[in-house]
């Protein structure tokens, strides 16, 4: 237990009420792209996009956004950046702003 407890103070979640609105059965929806939902949890919460070895996750704009974010951050000027991967960030980053400021509040 004391373990799990520590777990859980080094990745504290957020808002999962809002993540919960965007699901879609397995995936969630940001804006008009979709991913696995776990995925993206896994993501807001712990920062880790890895799945590690064997594991092989859905290449798509989301997925794309989250590797370049953990890579380059949220501001990042990307040579050679496509349209389709800039508005991926853009949907991801202001979607883990909505999901973080939901740390700290009472959960009912």
């Amino acid at each position: 237990m004391p373990t799990h407890i520590a777990e859980h103070e080094r990745h504290p979640v957020g808002d999962d009420d809002l993540l919960e609105s965007l699901r879609e059965g397995d995936r969630i929806r940001i804006e008009r792209w979709t991913a696995p939902f776990d995925l993206v949890r896994r993501y807001l919460v712990t920062g880790a996009v890895e799945g590690g070895r064997n594991r092989a996750y859905e290449h798509n704009a989301i997925v794309n956004a989250m590797a370049q974010l953990k890579r380059w951050g949220v501001n990042a000027q990307v040579f050679g950046d496509q349209p389709e991967w800039a508005a991926g960030r853009a949907a991801v980053s202001e979607l883990m702003e909505r999901y973080h400021r939901g740390r700290g509040r009472p959960r009912h």
